[in-house]
């Protein structure tokens, strides 16, 4: 039954990314949003909704582990899982400026983020500071200029006709995506408890493993389609973004509604995983490398045998 629930969980949450995207996507075009901030913004947060739903779920439920092994471990399976797929599917180069601009970014709010765990707690505080940095980096998005070749590939993918549903359509739409985040949420946090204290499994693992991955779909599936189309910035910037959303936009917000109490020494061999996945992207997307099979592969084994330590720790 809880494999079940875990399994309905999953489902949901990635019905209601796709559909929240999808209709916020329409909406923003309609109100004359260029398709290179759509794409940075409202497809790479919205992409990470179900980790927000469900580590507000997991918080408010007295499971702060679940809820902060969600945003650990989402960050270390979008690069070293997600990316890895996407990379064995087709290799990517990055080209793009706002890639340079914002790998800096995510390596410093993993930083952030082991500084603020340091003393075992991220506080309300902490969690609005989290939201504000979130503030300042939409405003750089929204500033940054692109070469031509770059807006084209996102032109190409996210600029809409004058063809689409009504305004009113999509907002209901949007809406619907999250009424199936919220159920989503709920049944994946249940089924994973419930899993975790009858296995004896700590709830902090199954957050960084099982609630990560099965929260990670929707952008698995962008980056797969992206990387199918030639896409490589788009692929790449979803990842990125979405690693930022996440600890501004998810811990940040949980944390300001609920504070997050996990004791640093159970989470620092995670956050130096995470870090470490983080800087390894560094030389590639500063310097515009190509991200080959071998490198994808890399990667994927060394989150399979980070996986495996978890489980026999």
């Amino acid at each position: 039954m809880n494999l079940l629930l875990i399994l309905l969980g999953i489902a949901l949450l990635y019905l209601g990314g796709e559909l929240l995207v999808r209709n916020a996507s329409r909406l923003a075009q309609s109100w004359g949003i260029s398709p290179l901030v759509i794409g940075l913004t409202i497809v790479a947060f919205g992409t990470s909704a179900p980790e927000l739903a469900a580590s507000l779920t997991a918080s408010l439920r007295g499971s702060p582990e679940i809820a902060l092994g969600n945003v650990i471990g989402s960050n270390s399976a979008n690069i070293a899982l997600i990316l890895a797929i996407t990379t064995i599917v087709y290799p990517l180069r990055g080209r793009a400026e706002f890639l340079r601009r914002e790998m800096p970014i995510m390596v410093g709010t993993a930083v952030v983020l082991v500084a603020m765990l340091l003393g075992g707690v991220v506080d309300r505080v902490e969690g609005a500071v989290l939201v504000l940095l979130l503030g300042g980096y939409l405003g750089l998005l929204l500033r940054g200029r692109e070469k031509p070749d770059v807006e084209a590939e996102f032109a190409q993918e996210y600029a809409g006709g004058n063809d689409g549903p009504p305004a009113w359509l999509s907002v209901l739409g949007a809406l619907f995506g999250l009424v199936l985040l919220v159920a989503g949420a709920q049944a994946l946090v249940t089924g994973a408890t419930a899993i975790a204290r009858g296995l004896g499994v700590p709830e902090l693992i199954i957050g960084l493993t099982l609630v990560a991955i099965g929260t990670s779909l929707p952008e698995l599936a962008t980056s797969i389609v992206a990387a199918l189309k030639r896409e490589s910035d788009i692929a790449l910037g979803n990842i990125v973004g979405s690693n930022v959303f996440n600890i501004l936009g998810i811990l940040g917000v949980t944390a300001m509604v609920r504070p997050i109490a996990v004791p640093f020494g159970d989470v620092v061999v995670d956050l130096a995983v995470m870090l470490g996945f983080s800087l390894l992207l560094v030389p590639f997307l500063m310097t515009g490398l190509r991200l080959s099979r071998r490198e994808g592969g890399v990667l994927l084994v060394l989150y399979l045998t980070y996986v495996a330590y978890l489980y026999v720790r």
